[in-house]
């Protein structure tokens, strides 16, 4: 699959792209082929695939739906593009994590439970209804309601019929599969009044319309303690139905405070609530398995109806290799086309090295890389062709073990006829390319230009950055530090753990490392938090708001201000767009939102602060020749030589120090990638000493000629006197690495225990484990 494109049509045309850090961009990409782009983190790739040509094919395709629709699904802006021509339908499958949906499982993300419950449907004994009798979102319910008649003579005519509807929902839980035991003196202060702060709910202020609604109700005085409630207004208070209330001449609807909390909280998933909200959660409620249901999501009549002794919530509870090899046991020539394909899904998901998952996992779970992989499965199995599919790292996560499967799935969906489109830094990645475009030369402003597009003989040949470091190998230590202490561990049974015993070494390096599933997350974040002075740095979302950048979550702009202020003899609120210096316009976000419809927005540049987010006025004040707008618009780079002195400088240098310098200070932080954020977190943690720092996959994002200087970073914490613990599947990191603790020997049901503990060096020589098997490739060994 290395020929050439026959003519202009066989390759997607970009010209002039200037998105984000791209200079000018003229490209072609050829299409039906598989084309990887690389290039140091901030060069312009994702800016060149997502935020060019897949956010084009995007718009194209919202262009041809009516206009109703445009104002449900919303239309994005055109990209900053002269011309894109040759564009097809575009599939983006990156890292972003599924939706927190509580009712949302692996299952049914990837409509394998669908499968599931239409084989259940036709073969379950006893018969318990249609596919939907074994959905836990689906009720049952029963009644009567009226209908409108609309064939024959009674056309129009409405008449009550009954009906029922069997799903398969647990009455419990509602599908839930767990219920919230509430810790009653965490949600009210009975020693109050409803008046006086009683309630302790976030958002449920005394002077509020929540608290409003329960004090001007009727039900019970609002001034009086929660504690003198009768016992019919206490039942009323905490318990009650809703009904319709008037409070202030409006028409309210009362409902008892722990069904409402229910709703709006409880059911709700954990990660997707804000942090005081998760906070408050976590205080007032204790999450345990449905009694009713086990766990399983399901009503007895889902549960009662079996094939071959096995029920759907046994089948979904099953590890994924374990289901694949059961869907193989069922013969019956009736249901051959489902089973066939369930059976073609599943091995999709062994194949692509999440066959230690269940179907019933809650997909909010998902790790970035699990996340984007489980979306993948939906498309292996697609009728369609001509497609262009972009990935975001579709390696991250995985142990060089499954790298040469996840390239067999890039190349299946090649082979099919569609355009492969991959950001990646893994030189196994690179090689199988049938074309590379290298960007650079570096980042932010000094990347978005094309250094290198050809084969991968030629980039290999190239004075390019990528091209010098495509074989570059990191060396084992001739010799590892001295550990100082351990942490121990004892006895660790989280998930797939299987009373595992093991000592981490304070005062070195250690890489723990296995394949994906293996349990490795689990023996580390499930532990090592536990103990003092542990500080976790990971890839998960910073919490804020669309005004949260870099410069307001490491406290940089708190110094900026400061300066700005001293030097111009005004008040430090003047220097912040969320405070006295907001353009009055756009209130300081820099940009006009406009409401066109349910859930569709519009944005456009302010025209009155050109984008900056501050007043005119605050503007004329400088700090050596730069206005805040344009401190905000600096690098980390530049801002470290311009602010030299002070906590800020100290910050910058940090930043600089774990490859952020070409991220600006005044971005939003929603547009940094995860591997970002964790190096992000990873700066400001830094100032602690005597640490045990965990990090998960801190190489994701890197480049090739980047991950040195990371190996630099870790050396220094070491070295003043920290313990660093790794998470990580880089061959680089592992060779670098004191003491390696590898767990396996599989994923899932077959990984949870202690393969190998000891040097680098002892496990390349011993080569027991697929983890030596490959680290000894790479060093040459």
């Amino acid at each position: 699959m290395t020929d050439a494109p026959a003519d202009a049509h066989d390759v997607i045309r970009v010209r002039g792209a200037r998105e984000n850090n791209l200079k000018n961009v003229d490209l072609d990409v050829p299409k039906r082929r598989l084309t990887v782009f690389t290039g140091v983190s901030g060069s312009g790739k994702s800016s060149l695939v997502f935020g060019t040509i897949a956010a084009e094919s995007q718009r194209l395709i919202n262009d041809t739906y009516p206009t109703f629709v445009q104002q449900f699904m919303g239309q994005p802006s055109r990209p900053e593009v002269d011309a894109l021509e040759n564009l097809s339908a575009t599939i983006r499958v990156d890292q972003e994590r599924m939706s927190p949906n509580a009712r949302s499982t692996v299952g049914t993300a990837s409509d394998v439970h669908a499968m599931l419950r239409v084989l259940f449907s036709r073969l379950g004994q006893p018969h318990v209804g249609s596919s939907q009798a074994f959905s836990f979102n689906v009720p049952s319910l029963s009644g009567a309601g009226a209908v409108t008649i609309a064939t024959g003579a009674r056309k129009g005519q409405r008449e009550r019929r009954s009906f029922e509807i069997t799903g398969g929902m647990c009455p419990d839980c509602e599908g839930l599969g767990q219920v919230s035991d509430i810790d009653l003196t965490q949600i009210v202060d009975e020693s109050l009044s409803l008046n006086d702060g009683a309630i302790l709910v976030p958002g449920y202020t005394a002077d509020g319309w929540m608290v409003r609604i329960f004090a001007e109700a009727g039900f019970f005085d609002g001034d009086t303690p929660v504690r003198d409630f009768t016992p019919e207004q206490r039942q009323i208070f905490l318990y009650g139905e809703q009904q319709k209330v008037k409070i202030a001449s409006s028409n309210m609807t009362y409902e008892g405070l722990v069904p409402k909390i229910t709703k709006s909280m409880l059911q709700k998933d954990r990660d997707g609530l804000q942090p005081h909200i998760r906070a408050f959660v976590d205080r007032a409620v204790t999450f345990v398995p449905c009694p009713g249901c086990g766990g399983t999501r399901l009503n007895e009549g889902a549960r009662s109806s079996r094939i071959d002794g096995v029920n759907i919530a046994d089948a979904a509870a099953m590890q994924i290799t374990d289901l694949a090899a059961w869907v193989r046991t069922i013969e019956d020539p009736s249901v051959a086309p489902v089973v066939d394909g369930l059976r073609d899904t599943l091995d999709a998901f062994v194949h692509i090295g999440l066959g230690y998952l269940s179907l019933d996992r809650a997909s909010g779970t998902l790790s970035g890389g699990e996340a984007q992989r489980t979306k993948m499965i939906r498309h292996l199995g697609s009728s369609l062709t001509d497609i262009t599919y972009v990935f975001d790292e579709p390696t991250a996560g995985l142990h060089p073990h499954d790298i040469q499967r996840m390239n067999d799935t890039l190349r299946q969906l090649r082979d099919k006829g569609n355009t492969v489109l991959v950001v990646e830094h893994k030189p196994e990645v690179i090689e199988i390319a049938d074309h590379v475009v290298d960007l650079g030369p570096r980042a932010g402003r000094d990347g978005g230009t094309i250094q290198y597009e050809g084969d991968v003989a030629g980039l290999r040949g190239s004075d390019t950055l990528t091209g010098r470091f495509l074989d570059h190998r990191a060396e084992l230590k001739a010799a590892v530090r001295p550990r100082t202490g351990a942490i121990p561990i004892r006895g660790a049974s989280q998930h797939n753990l299987k009373n595992v015993d093991v000592d981490v070494p304070l005062g070195v390096l250690t890489v723990v490392t296995g394949v994906a599933g293996s349990g490795k997350s689990s023996l580390i974040h499930g532990n090592l938090p536990a103990h003092d002075d542990v500080v976790v740095v990971d890839q998960t979302p910073i919490k804020g708001s669309r005004r949260s950048s870099p410069a307001t979550y490491t406290g940089i702009l708190d110094a900026v201000r400061s300066a700005f202020a001293k030097a111009n003899g005004v008040k430090p609120a003047l220097f912040s767009a969320n405070s006295e210096g907001a353009c009055v316009a756009c209130n300081g976000l820099g940009v006009i939102v406009t409401q066109l419809g349910f859930q569709s927005t519009v944005e456009t540049v302010c025209e009155l602060c050109g984008g900056t987010g501050f007043a005119d006025e605050v503007l004329e004040y400088t700090l050596d020749g730069k206005n805040i707008a344009e401190v905000l618009q600096m690098s980390v780079a530049e801002a470290s030589t311009f602010l030299t002195k002070g906590p800020a400088a100290t910050v910058l240098g940090r930043l600089v120090d774990v490859g952020l310098g070409y991220i600006t200070l005044g971005q939003s932080l929603n547009t940094l990638s995860g591997g970002e954020r964790q190096r992000l977190k990873l700066a400001i943690s830094m100032a602690k000493k005597g640490a045990v720092y965990v990090l998960d996959e801190p190489t994701t994002g890197l480049h090739l000629a980047d991950v040195d200087t990371l190996l630099a970073l870790l050396d220094s914490l070491v070295d003043a006197g920290n313990t660093v613990v790794v998470i990580e599947h880089h061959q680089a990191v592992m060779a670098h690495a004191d003491w390696i603790i590898d767990i396996g020997p599989g994923a899932g049901r077959d990984g949870g225990t202690i393969v190998f503990e000891g040097t680098p060096a002892d496990l390349v020589a011993a080569r027991s484990t697929l983890t030596g098997e490959h680290l000894a490739r790479y060093v040459g060994a």
